[in-house]
């Protein structure tokens, strides 16, 4: 039997190496999509919707699965949904038309969203909220680890055994790991969680009336139409318009997406916790700087040519990557534990509608109207939204407390 103060870090090892599961699948289609491009003799628009429509609907699943998840087992629904998407990803073997491909796509996005609904809230549970930062910066490491890994196994294999083989190698682990997860002892909801409950923080009415809540989600949303723009188009741009060949811009977007994102998940995390104390909204502050000053390297790496080029990508792509963890601690502490996987399922829907559902298409239209460098300027506009979102948002974050007393009050008998 797992020693409990071993539990939790086995638990997060092992959900955190499906979420990294769950990030190769989305990235391995970015790689391969000039060549699925090529044999189906699609335009902009339409590679870049299927990115769309799987994002769509995971955005509508997530409603559905994330009250579930409030009033059943997570662990059991996280196990069924892993073991879906893998079976559809193998389905990729049979898939010889842009429709049959559109509609894997889609049942993918809806087996995908029952584990980003509900694994935040399993991760939460299992560590002190002081050090949820740094956990989650953990947990969300298998976004820029997968997206990389996707990434690279895309661009490596499928110019030698066709884009639709690396698809396999992404599904097969999924079920190892899908059975693994029933094995996890499910930790009580809200164990460590000491912020009082507010009809604003515990309940779905009072949800519609909670600013941190909706202004970390909307800041959230922007940032995730920039970032998920430039992950779909990205490879795509180096290739095209940079002169690269395909193998060569999956493997270099690839290792600084893997790079910062490691350095970056880490240290967001920790600067949020360690700010925590010290600043009231420390997570939305972490996040909003992270994004301003992200802004004119994304312009110097987009914009000019020549050796500057690629050492902005690397810097941009670090200050994208380093609000991840700060701000998925900001939703998930803007909630109380009996509703969080609900206001989780609200938060991705929202973030998607508003986020990386429109960017990608959005960006293929500009890129059929005017040029693919002219739709960079799409995610460039949405980080400073973003930005200047969570500045706001600072004002309205919850006073979480620190050891025996609250952010921001004077001790008993001082006044």
């Amino acid at each position: 039997m797992t020693s409990p103060k071993l539990y939790p870090r086995t638990a997060l090892a092992l959900l955190t190496a499906l979420n990294l599961l769950n990030y190769v699948d989305r990235s391995v289609l970015f790689a391969v999509q000039p060549l699925v491009q090529s044999e189906f003799r699609l335009s902009n628009t339409q590679v870049g919707y299927l990115t769309s429509a799987f994002l769509l609907f995971y955005m509508v699943a997530a409603p559905f699965v994330g009250p579930l998840a409030d009033r059943y087992s997570r662990k059991r629904i996280i196990a069924g949904g892993a073991i879906f998407w893998s079976g559809l990803t193998l389905l990729t073997a049979v898939t010889h038309t842009y429709t049959e491909l559109l509609i894997r796509h889609t049942l993918v996005g809806i087996g995908e969203a029952t584990f980003v609904t509900i694994a935040p809230t399993f991760v939460a549970d299992l560590f002190p909220e002081e050090k949820r930062g740094r956990i989650l910066g953990v947990f969300y490491l298998a976004i820029p680890v997968g997206t990389a890994a996707g990434y690279l196994l895309g661009g490596k294999l499928s110019p030698h055994y066709g884009w639709r083989f690396p698809f396999y190698i992404a599904a097969v682990p999924g079920f190892l790991m899908a059975v693994a997860v029933l094995f996890l002892h499910e930790p009580k909801r809200g164990q460590f969680d000491r912020e009082k409950e507010t009809p604003e923080r515990a309940t779905l009415f009072g949800l519609a009336r909670n600013p941190a809540f909706w202004s970390s989600t909307l800041g959230m949303a922007m940032m995730t139409f920039a970032l998920g723009g430039i992950q779909v188009w990205m490879p795509t741009f180096l290739s095209r318009a940079r002169g690269y060949s395909l193998e060569s811009a999956n493997f270099m977007f690839g290792i600084i997406i893997v790079l910062d994102g490691i350095l970056a998940s880490l240290a967001g995390g920790w600067l949020g916790d360690y700010l925590l104390p010290r600043m009231k909204g420390s997570y939305y502050f972490v996040s909003a700087a992270s994004m301003g000053l992200g802004v004119p390297f994304m312009i110097v790496a987009l914009f000019t040519r020549g050796p500057v080029m690629i050492p902005a990508i690397a810097v941009a792509a670090f200050f994208l990557l380093l609000n991840t963890s700060p701000l998925n601690a900001a939703v998930i502490n803007s909630v109380g534990a009996h509703i969080r996987a609900t206001a989780l399922a609200v938060n991705i829907f929202v973030f998607h509608l508003l986020g990386d559902v429109p960017s990608p298409t959005l960006m293929g239209y500009v890129a059929d109207k005017r040029s693919l460098q002219s739709a960079f300027i799409l995610p460039v506009i949405a980080m400073m939204a973003s930005s200047a979102i969570l500045f706001y948002g600072m004002r309205f974050a919850p006073l979480v407390p620190i050891g025996e007393a609250e952010l921001g009050t004077t001790e008993a008998g001082k006044t």
